[in-house]
């Protein structure tokens, strides 16, 4: 046998880091004197989902469909109702906070607002040398200079490390908190719209960094967003939520030229096209999107799809492999439909 094909020169397969099963978060609604509970907010319901080594999973969807409360579970920043949560092969969504610590490490966050997730009484050399305070034992020396290390790493200077929160702006501020992720040594970062808050330029910065530092530290990234033109840049496959529950998954490359769930193409369809005389087909949904906390019965998406028929008002669609890779919770879409 040949050192080519000997089985130690084939390609390690990727590792799975995380796998989330049957995910559900509900919120209970209370009202009266006593708070007695009136009904549940089904923010996440029955999502399952996997993410590797190194790989990026773009999350999707309006607002207020369950992405952030997705991500927030995921962290152990809110305690799931149900539903499995994987980390390298050991279950961590019923662990205490005691039992989290050897985890917390590895899961790290971006938050969304740059402004409000940064500590204003603290130097930004102390924002970025808390997190291996609390996991490691290092001399002061070498701190400084790690975080001397991550400040470059951000595209931020050394000599900022003296600097307080408000001296920064909005994308410093943010490598500021991408700094703080990387501090631990983590595996895996919930991006949790990183770059909504921000202007487009320095979006495609910060877009960039994110993709840099993956290439280089092996990173995985769970990318919460809305902006679809920015999930196609970043992920490598992208998950697509509807009120609670994720109703397509897919590559990116599938998802963006060959969609099937109508709630997907609706979505695609509203994404500007640079090109003035280009024509695009719009798909205008009928509707505002229903309550959570009364969701509609069969498919949740059919008190606003065109196509929708008898039994979607009355049976759920189950998640289905319609085509290798290809998930999709519709009765109506099979491997065959091509729109």
């Amino acid at each position: 046998m040949t050192a080519a094909s000997s089985p130690s020169a084939a390609r390690r397969q990727p590792e799975t880091l995380l796998e989330v099963a049957h995910l559900t978060k509900h919120y209970p609604v209370r009202k009266g004197v006593f708070s007695k509970v009136s009904g549940q907010v089904h923010a996440v319901d029955d999502v399952s989902f996997s993410i590797a080594e190194g790989e990026t999973l773009g999350l999707v969807g309006e607002s207020g469909c369950g992405k952030s409360t997705t991500g927030k579970a995921i962290l152990k920043l809110i305690e799931p109702t149900s539903g499995e949560i994987v980390w390298r092969r050991q279950r961590i969504e019923r662990l205490s906070n005691r039992e989290m610590r050897p985890y917390r490490r590895e899961l790290q966050a971006v938050f969304q607002d740059p402004y409000s997730s940064l500590n204003p009484r603290m130097r930004a050399a102390d924002i970025v040398a808390e997190p291996v305070r609390n996991f490691e034992s290092t001399l002061p020396g070498e701190l400084r200079d790690r975080v001397a290390s991550l400040f470059e790493k951000v595209g931020l200077r050394p000599d900022q490390m003296v600097k307080y929160p408000y001296e920064f702006s909005g994308g410093q501020r943010q490598r500021l908190g991408i700094a703080r992720a990387l501090a631990p040594r983590p595996r895996l970062i919930v991006c949790d719209e990183p770059v909504s808050a921000l202007d487009v330029s320095v979006q495609a910065q910060v877009i960039n960094l994110l993709m840099g530092l993956q290439d280089e530290l092996g990173l995985s990234y769970l990318f919460v967003a809305h902006d679809l033109a920015v999930v196609e840049h970043i992920s490598h496959r992208v998950a697509v939520m509807y009120l609670g529950k994720i109703v397509e998954l897919t590559d990116k490359r599938t998802l963006f030229t060959r969609p099937l769930h109508p709630y997907t193409e609706a979505l695609l369809s509203a994404v500007p096209v640079p090109d003035p005389k280009a024509r695009k087909r719009r798909v205008i949904l009928a509707g505002d999107v229903p309550s959570p906390i009364q969701p509609p019965s069969g498919c949740r998406f059919h008190t606003r799809c065109p196509y929708a028929e008898a039994r979607c008002r009355s049976e759920e669609p189950a998640m289905r492999e319609v085509r290798p890779g290809h998930f999709v919770a519709c009765h109506l879409r099979t491997a065959e439909y091509a729109p």
